[in-house]
């Protein structure tokens, strides 16, 4: 008889992570502290222990090193787990895997070396060609849902847009890559654009929801929703910085 299980002590999968990027302007552990208290208005559940990477890009690291532990510990506190560090110059890079930090790279773009053609005979100009229209892309399918999405269930429409036809409890977390369509009760979270489109957007045919983000930015509603937006039809997009709720209206 065969076993239905493995007997390895051990097996590596695939597996899909979702991590929210901080960008740092400053690892100076106050303005850091104090930025992070202003964006979650005090909220102890505003994050629930995702991964972050930490995109340090855009800090000045001429007024000294940083503090790993400290800025682990800082983010830590506000249920946020760094898991990599992202734009950090390469001197750092030792320091930075020594506590537990990975380092993540962005891919570029392949650049192709220009090589020097050997000199051809002169031949006659060929016709034009007509180059054909290229192809349609394939559109890339949505996920679907058809049951309620329970307390503490995370579902990720990685490279798509999720569409749930039933009520998204409190305490569950819905995650694309593209838009979110809820055809029901929306009362958890909702995080759309994950790979950083910002055009993405989540409608709702009842809005209630605990957390909304499109492409990393986040807004919360612990007072609840204005009463022409909540439990109704709405829309929620990205408006420069902003996150902005609106009606959706027949």
């Amino acid at each position: 008889m065969s076993k239905t299980q493995s007997n390895k002590p051990i097996e590596i999968k695939i597996s899909t992570v979702v991590a929210v990027s901080a960008l740092l302007r400053s690892h100076d552990l106050a303005t850091l502290d104090g930025a992070m208290k202003s964006m979650t208005g005090g909220a102890p559940d505003y994050f629930d222990h995702e991964f972050a990477v930490l995109d340090v890009a855009g800090c000045d690291f001429s007024q000294g090193s940083v503090d790993w532990p400290a800025v682990i510990s800082l983010f830590r506190s506000y249920n946020l787990n760094p898991v990599a560090v992202r734009g950090a110059p390469a001197g750092m890079e030792q320091d930075i895997l020594s506590h537990g930090l990975s380092i993540d790279t962005l891919a570029k773009p392949r650049q192709e070396t220009p090589q020097e053609e050997p000199a051809v005979a002169a031949q006659p100009e060929p016709p034009v060609a007509i180059e054909a229209a290229p192809a349609a892309p394939v559109p890339v399918p949505a996920m679907i849902i058809d049951t309620p999405v329970r307390a503490g269930q995370r579902i990720y429409a990685r490279g798509a847009d999720l569409v749930v036809m039933a009520v998204v409890n409190p305490g569950a977390e819905l995650i694309a890559d593209g838009c979110i369509h809820v055809y029901a009760p929306l009362r958890g979270r909702a995080l759309a654009g994950a790979s950083g489109n910002a055009e993405a957007r989540i409608f709702a045919l009842s809005m209630e929801a605990e957390l909304v983000s499109i492409a990393g930015m986040y807004r919360t509603f612990e007072s609840g929703l204005p009463p022409e937006l909540a439990k109704k039809p709405a829309q929620v997009r990205l408006a420069g910085d902003r996150i902005d709720v609106s009606s959706i209206r027949a």
